[in-house]
Order: structure tokens, then C-alpha cells, then sequence
């Protein structure tokens, strides 16, 4: 039974999980019709609906294993069940956070404003750059999912034998658990270094802007800030979610512990939810879209 703190956070969590499905389920929606009425889809579009699809799954996972792990006693919980939600989520959000790093990297492509030759070789080759990273994505599956069986085994062993804790390496595993998600990670660093750059871009455009006398602010502007809002927003929101997961995966050797396990669940929950109505607020064909559906659902409640 679980106590009235613990219940508020995991119907917060939930909340969160189900706002996140439906916002991301409005990105694909909105993406794919246009796909359909233009019969072309931009890379953009691509993207973003890419990443909405792929948070999807990851909702549905992190919420599905946290609750078998809140309502089934881990000694009850099917392991196969438990191996088979933690390969699934290794290898989804490895092409979340993909999808999210090839956004920030299309925004830094098409925005910033650098005359350093490397910028300008790769903003030809922007195609070859997401072949790139299609590659790079391939090579940090592999790379990452033999240290995650490791982790999974190591889990699967402690849930069959309690004396095991003795004797566990709590340093090994954390170490292990950090480098099988390398992937992610440095994904996430090339994503803090896109908004580095983009905001160096939007400060030498600030000053130029400055030194030509002008005193409003230019589309280029905009459009810098728009950028820096979502990459920000995508650093901040994906710290918590990593944090969540990690609480998450600590928890299960503090069995007892629900009430922080329900908060890391929480937390996790935050990132994929949050950041897809942050991308449909700035995304002028996005938030057209949901304000139509606002104006449809208001016609029908009268």
C-alpha cells in the first residue's frame, strides 16, 4: 500500500507520462499529414518526428517498468520481463536522444553565422553529417549494449539472491552503468557544444548589430533565440531525466525505498513530457496546428 506522499508523486508522474504521449502523439500527427498533403516531408520534419515516436516508446517504458516495480514484488516480477523493458529502453533511448542531438545540430547548421572554414565545409555537407552520425549512432549500440547486459545480468542476479548485495561492487556498477550509456552521453555533449556555439553566434551578431547602430531586433535574432530556448531547454529537461533514471536504477537495491523511486520516475517523466509542448510552442506550424485543435475541441463542447 502505498503511503499519500508516495501516491501525489506517482499520479504527478503519470500525469506528466500521458501529457508526454499526447503531445509527441500531436508532433507525429501534424508531421505526417503534411507529409501527406505536400507529399514531401523536410528534414525537419523528419526529425521532430522521429524524436516525438521514439519518446513515445520511451514513456511507455520508463512508465511500464516503474509500474511493475512500484505494484509487483521484485521476487514476482518476471525477469525475462524486467531483461526485455531494459533492452528495449537502451536501444529507444539511444535514438531519442539521437534525434534530439541531430535537431540541435540542424539548428546550428542552418542558423549560426560563423566564416571559419570548417563551419562552412560542414554546413555544404550537412547531409553527409547526419550520415555521420547515423554511423556514430550504429557504432554506440554496440559499443554500449555488452556493458548493458553486463548491468542487466548483474540486476537479474541481485533480484535472485539478497546475500549478493554483500558482496556486490556498488562502484563497478555505477561505473559500468555510466559507460554503457556513453552513447547518450556524448550525444548529449555534442548537443551542449551546438548551443555553445550557437549562443558565441547569437553574441557576435548581437554586437555587429550593435556597431551598425541598429536598435530592433532582426529576424536573424529571433530566430537565434528561438533556437537557444529549445537546446537549453533540451540540456536542463534531459539532466533530470538522466538523474531520474539513475535514481531510478539505485533504487533497485534500496527495495524499501519506493518514495524515492516514485521521484526518480517523476523526474525522468519531466524531460519527454516537457520538451515536446516546448517544441510545439516554438514551432510556428506546430502551435498553429494545436490552436485549431483547441478552437475544434471548444466548437464541440458547445
Amino acid at each position: 500500500m502505498l503511503s499519500m506522499l508516495e501516491s501525489i508523486l506517482l499520479s504527478v508522474a503519470t500525469s506528466e507520462a500521458m501529457l508526454g504521449v499526447l503531445g509527441n502523439i500531436f508532433i507525429v500527427l501534424v508531421n505526417c499529414t503534411n507529409w501527406v498533403r505536400n507529399k514531401k516531408l523536410s528534414k525537419i520534419n523528419f526529425i521532430l518526428t522521429g524524436l516525438a515516436i521514439s519518446r513515445v516508446f520511451t514513456i511507455w517504458i520508463i512508465t511500464l517498468d516503474a509500474y511493475t516495480k512500484v505494484f509487483f514484488l521484485t521476487t514476482l516480477m518476471p525477469s525475462n520481463l524486467h531483461e526485455c523493458i531494459s533492452y528495449i529502453w537502451v536501444i529507444i533511448n539511444h535514438l531519442s536522444v539521437w534525434f534530439a542531438t541531430s535537431l540541435s545540430i540542424f539548428y546550428f547548421l542552418k542558423i549560426a553565422n560563423f566564416s571559419h572554414y570548417i563551419f562552412l565545409w560542414l554546413k555544404r555537407r550537412a547531409d553527409k553529417v547526419f550520415v555521420f552520425l547515423i554511423g556514430y549512432l550504429i557504432i554506440t549500440w554496440l559499443a554500449s549494449f555488452p556493458l548493458a547486459v553486463t548491468v542487466i545480468k548483474n540486476i537479474k542476479v541481485h533480484h535472485n539472491n539478497t546475500s549478493w548485495l554483500i558482496h556486490l561492487e556498488k562502484r563497478e556498477l555505477l561505473i559500468n552503468y555510466v559507460f554503457a550509456n556513453m552513447g547518450p552521453i556524448s550525444l548529449f555533449m555534442v548537443a551542449v557544444f551546438t548551443c555553445f556555439l550557437l549562443t558565441i553566434s547569437l553574441w557576435r551578431h548581437r554586437r555587429r548589430m550593435q556597431s551598425t547602430g541598429s536598435k530592433f531586433r532582426d529576424l536573424n535574432t529571433e530566430v537565434h533565440v528561438k533556437a537557444m530556448k529549445i537546446l537549453i531547454s533540451f540540456i536542463i529537461l534531459f539532466i533530470l531525466y538522466f538523474m531520474g533514471v539513475l535514481i531510478e536504477t539505485l533504487c533497485l537495491f534500496l527495495t524499501e525505498n519506493i518514495l524515492l523511486f516514485i521521484f526518480g520516475f517523476t523526474l525522468s517523466s519531466t524531460y519527454p513530457c516537457c520538451h515536446s509542448f516546448i517544441l510545439i510552442l516554438t514551432s510556428r506550424e506546430l502551435k498553429q496546428a494545436s490552436m485549431r485543435a483547441l478552437r475544434g475541441l471548444k466548437c464541440c463542447e458547445t
